[in-house]
């Protein structure tokens, strides 16, 4: 149930469990209920169920606590809190899905209004044109399982590894950051598909924007999109679902360093050289097996067709190749849940995470990660994993635009790696942070500065402000400060690792 803040109640908690500083946010926590009292802003109570759930993220090695959380319905909601945080002088941040891995959405530190948007999921295909207007608050399943129910259609986004959790994902923070997915190869980005959005912007103005129509915050927000504003709502073009698509796991028995270079080696010439547009595919690496897995637009004889070229030189069996239709593969990579989810959401674990973008490895660059992986990845008993998308290459669709047409930076690079440790329960260890470290450096070391990036959805939570801005958007770092500066030149968005402005 949505209630407005009781003031003493919140001092009170919030005081019990924060230390109080001259300049804590906190001691601005009255005048902020007040504002979004009188504004008629929803809020959670203090404490209260909805705060609890809300509150909760999803990385528990992260754990915030906002100076507030508003739960809007719709869009004089959201420049309500705005304008009250701007006037009483607090960070605001927009929270989907509440899936980020650096707890981004709750400000990424303690002390920041929180704009939980999952009650904003609304979704409306326009049969005509083809173009979806999708609330901000929506999340992945919501979107796929309207878009089919309405139209049989469908927008390239991304999933997420593990139980439960793939299509729980928010589009807000997902699409404006990239949205690599499984269908990405052959369809692009998720934000290669927006062609509109409507955003509140840290003046609490309300803007539209397109190619056409405020063409800088359309540039900004498809690639760092919650440092410029919070997108109420999102237009995207859609495409016709195929009729039938193969998901599929193809085992690779590589236990030596040798045998794991050369199947690497064969994967990187494959998706380079001879990887077909239909085909999306990545490389599953954990404690106890790797994998080949994705997604082939077409049917099973098409998928085993293009797999050939690949499959004796890595050694791989193909041990799952299933044939359906749309919803069929939504449901694989959802783990076989129910993918339509709204509100509430309350899905956890306990991780720290890094990621990377490379091009083509040389002999000596592959030779490094491999020797990591076996001399010392293998040895870490937590549950971990790391997963080498096939992002780029000749036929990929993500590399078909210019570079510089989206804030996305890293259009050019072949792999894109995530790099994830966890525990079932208990703190996060020490050891766990150096151990994920090393392994992206093992690597980074033997490239040239500039040669590489990270992907601000896959974060190190560890890295500080400037090199977290140089290593998410690179080359595209200037025009993104000068926009922020336009917009935001008061940082009200602001969040650890995000745009700073000029």
């Amino acid at each position: 149930m949505l209630r407005q803040i009781p003031l003493s109640a919140l001092l009170l908690g919030l005081a019990s469990i924060l230390p109080t500083t001259v300049a804590s946010p906190f001691d601005k926590a009255e005048a902020l209920a007040e504002c979004l009292s009188k504004s008629g802003v929803p809020t959670d109570s203090f404490e209260s169920p909805d705060w609890k759930l809300d509150v909760s993220p999803f990385n528990l090695r992260l754990n915030y606590t906002p100076v507030g959380i508003v739960v809007p319905s719709n869009v004089q909601h959201i420049q309500d809190a705005v304008a009250c945080a701007a006037r009483i002088g607090v960070k605001a941040n927009a929270k989907c899905g509440g899936h980020s891995y650096g707890s981004f959405g709750l400000g990424g530190e303690d002390g920041h209004l929180t704009i939980e948007m999952d009650r904003m999921n609304k979704i409306i295909l326009d049969d005509t044109t083809g173009i979806a207007r999708v609330e901000g608050g929506a999340r992945l399943g919501h979107v796929a399982s309207e878009l089919y129910k309405q139209g049989k259609r469908a927008v390239s986004h991304g999933t997420c590894p593990g139980a439960n959790i793939e299509f729980s994902v928010g589009v807000g923070g997902h699409a404006l950051h990239g949205g690599y997915g499984m269908s990405s190869h052959t369809k692009g980005l998720a934000l290669d598909w927006i062609v509109g959005a409507t955003v509140v912007l840290a003046n609490s103005t309300v803007v539209n924007c397109s190619k056409t129509e405020n063409p800088d915050i359309f540039w900004a927000i498809r690639g760092a999109g919650s440092s410029i504003g919070i997108v109420t709502e999102f237009r995207f073009a859609t495409f016709q679902v195929p009729d039938v698509v193969t998901f599929f796991v193809a085992p690779v028995n590589w236990r030596t360093e040798a045998a794991a270079t050369i199947g690497f080696k064969a994967v990187q010439d494959f998706a380079l050289n001879e990887m077909p547009a239909e085909l999306n595919m990545r490389l599953f690496i954990a404690k106890a097996f790797t994998n080949l897995e994705g997604l082939f637009y077409g049917d099973k004889a098409g998928l085993q067709a293009a797999l050939a070229p690949l499959m004796k030189k890595t050694n791989a069996t193909l041990a799952l190749a299933q044939q359906g239709d749309w919803l069929a593969q939504v449901k694989h990579f959802g783990n076989g849940v129910n993918v339509d989810q709204t509100h509430p959401y309350n899905y956890h674990e306990t991780f720290y995470s890094s990621s990377l973008y490379t091009n083509e490895l040389n002999e000596t660059q592959m030779a490094a990660f491999v020797s990591y992986w076996f001399k010392h990845a293998k040895s870490n008993k937590r549950d971990w994993y790391v997963q080498i998308d096939l992002h780029g290459g000749k036929t990929s669709a993500v590399s078909k635009p210019d570079p510089a047409e989206t804030a996305y930076a890293h259009r050019d690079y072949l792999f894109m790696y995530l790099f994830y440790d966890r525990v079932d329960k208990g703190v996060y260890p020490t050891e766990g942070f150096t151990t994920v470290s090393n392994f992206v450096k093992n690597v980074t070391n033997t490239l040239e500065d500039n040669s590489w990036g990270q992907y601000i959805n896959y974060p190190d939570s560890r890295m500080d402000q400037q090199t977290a801005q140089a290593s998410y958007w690179g080359q595209h770092l200037p025009r993104l400060q000068a926009i922020k500066k336009q917009v935001d030149p008061d940082n009200l968005f602001h969040f650890p690792q995000g745009v700073l402005p000029a």
